[in-house]
């Protein structure tokens, strides 16, 4: 039989990838190991996700094969009483499904897991995951008592503390302590933004470390890139080892600071992807284009990944952090010698300055923000993101039909017309007579006109339409990135709200996360309007080209009827 358990306490769920439970109720566990103090089953509605450990006792009767050598049953986990952690603060914040997006690894269409693949964010990582439900609130639920509060872990990783400092955290917001999250799955805890603002960081950093925001006309900004370059990527060639048993495709790269060219294939911009995510929580990390098992050497996916890879660069070079930073330097500029690439790699794998210690890195204006105004900002931001998304598909799905049609429809009815005009002209040829044959002539044009018209529409769509959806997609990958990028700063915001006692020793380190939330949405929309005008632009002269090139060919058979008069 299946693992099951009683629920003691009601628990309702706030975050994606979390179920509501009900006292009394039986529900069925997947496994009896517990996830940071959480445990994964399915309620008796059949909704699976994740519920507090204390919330249940596990069954022992209903374990059929789980009995020691001596055919004892496992003794049953005791819970503790609803008071021994009634004085834990409770905020709620994003689920595991939230954190799948960024931070875990990258790669490919982004932007986790072993694969560093991002996954797209939902509607439901727009939600306001951040609103607090004190203990007392949660005692008045529960017919009379308080169930316990979800269970703390207080280590991060790579560090453990004291059983002192973990009873610390512990406190009532009564006492102007700064509680940890109860949800460990958050995007704010996973990504260091909560050890920073409870000022657990700590790491030296160097002059050539330091990441400055500056204060623009539109608030603030990162501060330009002195020295801006850019970089070029080669068709792909295709390369072999082991003696030809093993293929893949080499990228030439050549960054104009440089302009020495290096080779790197798709599993290095997949491992770039990895530490940059690592590196800058609160960075929008361009998604790489997406992977794929069979066909990789095929012209089309080459192409397409060609072209994807070149907007991430774009991304990549134009950004004034993410262009100047160790890692992506040395993804540029390392040659052929392999030790210095594993030097620099592991260089990089062990980097302090990631999670935490990011933030210690930027350095920001004298003046700080008005938080309402940056909370003002940022739902103002969620909405236009939102909105942005939403359209995004839209348009892609619209422009695809579109391409469908010209690649297809519209070259078959042009094709059409062509035959049935050089049928019309195959017929006139069999009247003799000689003032007939340059109207038969022209009309025999006309048809040959009209089928390479079709050719034209169905070619035309790589030029103008593909560009824009290729665009889209890079967007999207964006758009994803910043559900988490948002929860970070929020919940930043909400510790300080919620210790109002200790606000000047938190207002500063809030500060610092806001500045660098804001500046990368600044960055995003500068670098949204340059993109958007450009490709618009692009779009409009192919379409202009385009017709022009028709009207062309109608102007050339319209003049072979004056021409064999």
């Amino acid at each position: 039989m299946a693992l099951k358990a009683r629920v003691l306490y009601d628990f309702h769920s706030e975050n994606p990838g979390e179920i509501s439970i009900t006292e009394k109720e039986l529900v069925t566990l997947f496994s009896e190991e517990e996830l940071d103090g959480w445990l994964e089953g399915e309620n008796s509605r059949g909704e699976a996700g994740l519920f507090p450990a204390s919330y249940v006792e596990i069954l022992r009767d209903h374990i059929t094969s789980n009995t020691n050598n001596n055919g004892l049953s496992s003794p049953q986990i005791k819970v503790p009483s609803p008071t021994q952690t009634s004085q834990t603060s409770h905020v709620s914040h994003a689920s595991p499904d939230a954190q799948s997006q960024r931070g875990l690894g990258a790669g490919s269409g982004g932007s986790g897991g072993g694969s560093f693949h991002t996954s797209q964010g939902s509607d439901d990582d727009w939600d306001d995951d951040w609103d607090d439900s004190s203990p007392a609130a949660d005692a008045s639920q529960g017919l009379g008592r308080s169930p316990p509060l979800y269970p703390v872990t207080t280590s991060l990783p790579g560090r453990r503390e004291s059983t002192q400092s973990t009873q610390q955290h512990q406190q009532a917001k009564s006492s102007a302590t700064v509680g940890r999250n109860l949800n460990r799955f958050s995007t704010f805890v996973k990504s260091g933004g909560e050890a920073f603002l409870l000022g657990e960081a700590s790491a030296l950093v160097k002059d050539g470390d330091r990441i400055c925001v500056v204060m623009g006309m539109h608030g603030p900004e990162w501060q330009e890139d002195p020295y801006p370059f850019m970089c070029t990527i080669d068709d792909p060639t295709k390369q072999t080892k082991f003696k030809g048993m093993k293929s893949y495709m080499s990228y030439g790269l050549t960054p104009t600071h440089t302009n020495v060219q290096v080779n790197r294939r798709y599993k290095h911009f997949d491992w770039l992807y990895a530490r940059l995510v690592e590196r800058f929580p609160v960075i929008s990390v361009p998604h790489l284009p997406e992977k794929q098992a069979t066909g990789r050497f095929e012209e089309d996916f080459i192409s397409k990944r060609r072209k994807g890879l070149i907007w991430w660069m774009n991304h990549m070079t134009s950004h004034p952090v993410l262009a100047r930073c160790d890692v992506f330097q040395h993804f540029l500029t390392c040659g052929a010698d392999e030790k210095a690439w594993k030097q620099g790699k592991r260089k990089a794998e062990r980097d302090e300055l990631v999670g935490s210690n990011f933030f210690l890195t930027i350095s920001t204006p004298a003046v700080p923000l008005d938080l309402q105004e940056v909370e003002s900002k940022i739902e103002g931001f969620k909405t236009f993101t939102k909105r942005m998304d939403e359209n995004i598909v839209v348009v892609n799905t619209t422009i695809s039909e579109f391409a469908r049609k010209q690649m297809t429809g519209f070259k078959k009815e042009y094709q059409k017309v062509g035959q049935s005009f050089a049928l019309l002209g195959q017929a006139f040829e069999m009247d003799q007579q000689s003032y007939s044959a340059g109207l038969n002539r022209a009309i025999a044009y006309t048809g040959e006109a009209y089928e390479t018209v079709g050719e034209y529409f169905a070619e035309q769509p790589r030029q103008d339409l593909a560009p824009i959806s290729d665009l889209l997609d890079l967007y999207r990958g964006h758009l994803a990135n910043f559900p988490d990028i948002i929860h970070v700063q929020k919940g930043a915001l909400t510790k300080v709200k919620d210790c109002p006692k200790q606000e000047g020793e938190l207002h500063d380190r809030c500060n610092i996360i806001s500045c660098a939330t804001l500046a990368e949405i600044q960055h995003f929309h500068r670098t949204r309007v340059r993109d958007f005008r450009s490709q618009m632009q692009h779009h409009l002269r192919e379409q202009i080209a385009f017709f022009q090139k028709i009207t062309a060919k109608l102007e050339d058979a319209l003049q072979k009827y004056d021409d064999d008069q």
